[in-house]
């Protein structure tokens, strides 16, 4: 699996002691905010096969991230093929998750942006998508901060978000090869 190399990050393939901290911050309510609950240290370890064992179907997936000066895992910024049946798959996903205390810094755009690259270039995707809740003004701002865009038309309701649950409703951005080269 290829890593990633930013001028203050590296996306790399998982470590078994990454558990720790991706344990910590899934327990974490400011970090889970978006979604339906927290994450168990056992649900943190079966999502870490997952993300391996996508890596190894795809040649892609959510790389561990860690700090160039020292931070050996903040969280994980990469690609994906959802799981789940929606009006706009199948598609490749881009995603981020970062522990509270790395927010604000610029560290998702810029890890976001070597996955972008990565996708296009490496892959030869011509588009690739984010979703998240309406409510996540934080994650909508990387979104746009990376070009994409959302047509109002594309939100949908999350088919994993139970029926009734307030985090549902998802919106959809997008990017493509000509979008994102063009400006």
């Amino acid at each position: 699996m290829p890593a990633l190399v930013t001028p203050r990050m590296r996306l790399r393939e998982w470590r078994d002691q990454d558990l720790d901290a991706y344990a910590t911050m899934s327990g974490d309510p400011r970090v889970r905010e978006f979604y339906p609950d927290l994450l168990t240290r056992e649900q943190c370890a079966a999502s870490m096969r997952h993300i391996q064992e996508h890596f190894a179907r795809n040649g892609f997936g959510m790389w561990a991230a860690e700090l160039t000066d020292g931070a050996p895992c903040i969280g994980f910024i990469g690609l994906q093929i959802p799981a789940f049946d929606a009006p706009f798959t199948p598609c490749v996903e881009i995603g981020w998750y970062l522990a509270h205390e790395h927010w604000g810094r610029g560290y998702a755009t810029e890890g976001a942006r070597a996955a972008l690259a990565f996708g296009f270039e490496s892959l030869g995707l011509k588009e690739i998508v984010a979703m998240t809740t309406v409510s996540n003004a934080r994650s909508r701002h990387v979104m746009e901060k990376l070009g994409m865009t959302r047509n109002p038309t594309d939100d949908f309701d999350h088919p994993n978000v139970p029926a009734g649950h307030p985090l549902r409703r998802h919106v959809l951005y997008r990017v493509g090869t000509r979008s994102l080269f063009a400006s």
